[in-house]
């Protein structure tokens, strides 16, 4: 359709529901106005929930940098105050490294507001750990909120056997029914062996 026939078209509809063009093309509707959802600040629609302003980073985080040690790793995102909803849960997926292997106890991951070593209030989470795609799901029982920094650890069995680089792509989920993931890059973690390589 021609952009000034569509715009013409929005605004028809627009003037026939009482909802402005830009609500009736973001797919936001007289329902959600009633819940107070305006653009720039709404965060779910009946079908689904985003982050208005979301994350766009993560911080990784790893004490132990040699092969088989005992280690656990930090994954740290801050939430924009405008993030529009709470983090509803993270999906963090080995992309790179030479060993795809190693094991992780979805049992043991926590997660707090703050960084590692600087831990505030815990939040309670539930874990899964996908070995065949190298994915671990985290999803959080009481959501951080907007204007939050918040911290996940994962405790693998012990560091990868051979050294590395290696990468998780990391993403975020906002807190609400069907959530919109959002990418927050790759944390990277070198790992060496005992012989400095």
């Amino acid at each position: 359709m021609p952009l000034l026939l569509r715009r013409l078209t929005l605004a028809a509809v627009a003037a026939t529901t009482a909802v402005s063009p830009l609500l009736v093309e973001t797919g936001l509707n007289k329902g959600a106005l009633a819940q107070g959802m305006v653009p720039g600040a709404a965060a779910q629609s009946q079908q689904q929930t985003w982050f208005t302003s979301p994350p766009t980073s993560v911080r990784f985080t790893n004490y132990y940098w040699y092969v088989m040690l005992a280690s656990e790793y930090y994954f740290t995102v801050t939430l924009p105050s405008n993030a529009g909803a709470g983090l509803g849960g993270m999906v963090i997926q080995q992309t790179r490294g030479s060993d795809r292997n190693f094991q992780f106890f979805p049992n043991q991951t926590t997660a707090f507001v703050g960084t590692p070593r600087q831990e505030g209030k815990a939040f309670p989470v539930k874990a899964v750990f996908d070995d065949t795609s190298r994915t671990m799901t985290v999803t959080f029982l009481e959501a951080p909120q907007p204007g939050q920094t918040v911290t996940v650890s994962l405790v693998p069995q012990n560091n990868p056997r051979w050294a590395d680089t290696y990468m998780f792509a990391v993403q975020a989920l906002p807190a609400g029914p069907n959530p919109v993931a959002v990418s927050l890059g790759y944390a990277t973690m070198n790992i060496y062996d005992t012989r400095g390589n």
